[in-house]
């Protein structure tokens, strides 16, 4: 039984390209939308408190923390505890965070300039996709 066209789809394997492992692993950490978007700010603000980022991102307070520890654990961003009162935690850039900008910002303006491209695309898409559904049934929710 095919489950359909899959010819050239899978992992290629480590003879074939043996640091595709070890791409993956870092693409997946710096390529996901909140990395990203810690990236931009602090690029953009310098460094900056938690509660600072969060306004900026609209993001919430747990994803938050696990986006910046993994960009700390990455080495991407520093985290500096003040033993304050309240305890104050900033964070910024590392050297290679800051090597990271350059890629970010590039990602950030080509989104910017296609975003009307994309909007036409998805709502031809979207317009193609209900024509293709119309008369058919429902499905059932379970």
């Amino acid at each position: 039984m095919s489950l359909g066209y899959t010819k050239g789809t899978d992992m290629l394997d480590s003879e074939q390209c043996p640091d595709c492992k070890r791409i993956n692993e870092v693409l997946s950490r710096v390529g996901d939308r909140w990395s990203v978007l810690v990236v931009i700010s602090l690029s953009r603000y310098g460094t900056l408190r938690f509660n600072e980022l969060k306004r900026h991102l609209g993001i919430s307070q747990r994803m938050l923390s696990l986006t910046l520890r993994e960009l700390e654990r990455d080495g991407l961003v520093n985290r500096t505890y003040h033993p304050t009162i309240p305890p104050k935690v900033e964070y910024s850039l590392t050297p290679m965070g800051e090597s990271f900008r350059e890629p970010v910002r590039a990602l950030g303006h080509w989104a910017l300039e296609n975003q009307a491209i994309i909007d036409a695309a998805r709502e031809t898409y979207d317009a193609a996709a209900e024509g293709q559904n119309a008369g058919k049934p429902a499905v059932p929710s379970i």
